[in-house]
């Protein structure tokens, strides 16, 4: 398995003074993602939970639901130019009968930290087929709930407390209990990563529970919650237009700039009970 973090040495300066000292920094590697053999996807991520970031990443492109489609996932081992092995190749194998994503020359795979949705040719071609009927989730949530997710989310963060340079996502049950947390460089990949151990542990869909995020919320990242079933995402920055408009129209409870008690909801309010909230917006 690849280090999660690495020092580099800085000048640090201040109004004061100047000083070389080390710094530690978060690791950004490129994963290949093959399904039977065959070369899907590069995204760049922070090594540590490949296979969940593998099977989240296949469970929200559509392509499987539950374990039993994944037979095995395993690392294509190679070896970098000081004669190091690394893990930045993972096969998933499908079961019998689930069929492969397509690789359609519309499709461009290759994703990177900050975007993850740039290659797609056309927003038609992100609309997937909703598997799960999230506005039928009957999951309600006390603002102030929602208002302490942010705190719980920072304080589970590890790998940020010594770098700073991390996104997470984490999910969360309507009282708050935090199930998985996971980090990475990439905010979408954060995301593929809880989804992933899900899946693994046979818990889509994920009816009656809230994703929270360290960023902002997405188009990519409602549908990424959309096809793991999820009905409410909560952030602590803005979403994008096309992030309110397809939770809207799924039925999805999507909160923004949720900070101390303050957070603006976009859509799906009945779900958001009990004390008041800020819909001033920003």
């Amino acid at each position: 398995m690849g280090r999660v973090t690495d020092r580099r040495r800085v000048v640090r300066l201040d109004a004061a003074n100047r000083t070389t000292r080390p710094d530690t920094l978060v690791v950004e590697e490129p994963l290949e993602i093959r399904v039977d053999g065959a070369a899907v996807t590069v995204t760049m991520r922070t090594p540590g939970d490949d296979f969940d970031l593998v099977a989240g990443f296949l469970a929200t492109e559509g392509v499987v639901a539950k374990p039993s489609q994944l037979t095995a996932l395993r690392y294509c081992l190679g070896k970098d130019d000081e004669g190091r092995h690394t893990y930045n190749v993972v096969d998933a194998a499908l079961a019998g009968g689930t069929s492969a994503p397509s690789l359609d020359v519309t499709r461009n795979f290759y994703t990177t930290s900050s975007c993850g949705i740039c290659g797609k040719a056309s927003l038609d071609a992100v609309r997937l087929t909703q598997p799960y009927d999230v506005a039928a989730d009957p999951m309600r949530v006390d603002a102030r709930v929602l208002a302490a997710l942010p705190d719980a989310l920072r304080d589970a963060q590890r790998v940020f407390d010594r770098t700073g340079g991390l996104h997470a996502a984490g999910l969360f049950t309507p009282d708050g209990e935090l199930v998985c947390v996971r980090e990475d460089v990439g905010r979408h990949n954060a995301v593929d990563k809880a989804v992933g151990w899900a899946l693994r542990e046979n818990r889509l869909p994920l009816a009656g529970h809230a994703l929270m995020v360290s960023g902002r919320a997405s188009f990519e990242l409602v549908q990424k919650a959309l096809l793991a079933g999820i009905p409410l995402l909560a952030a602590v920055s803005a979403p994008s237009t096309l992030a309110v408009d397809l939770a809207a129209d799924a039925g999805m409870t999507l909160v923004g700039f949720l900070r101390g008690d303050t957070m603006n909801v976009y859509a799906g309010a009945e779900r958001v009970t009990e004390a008041a909230v800020s819909s001033s917006g920003r």
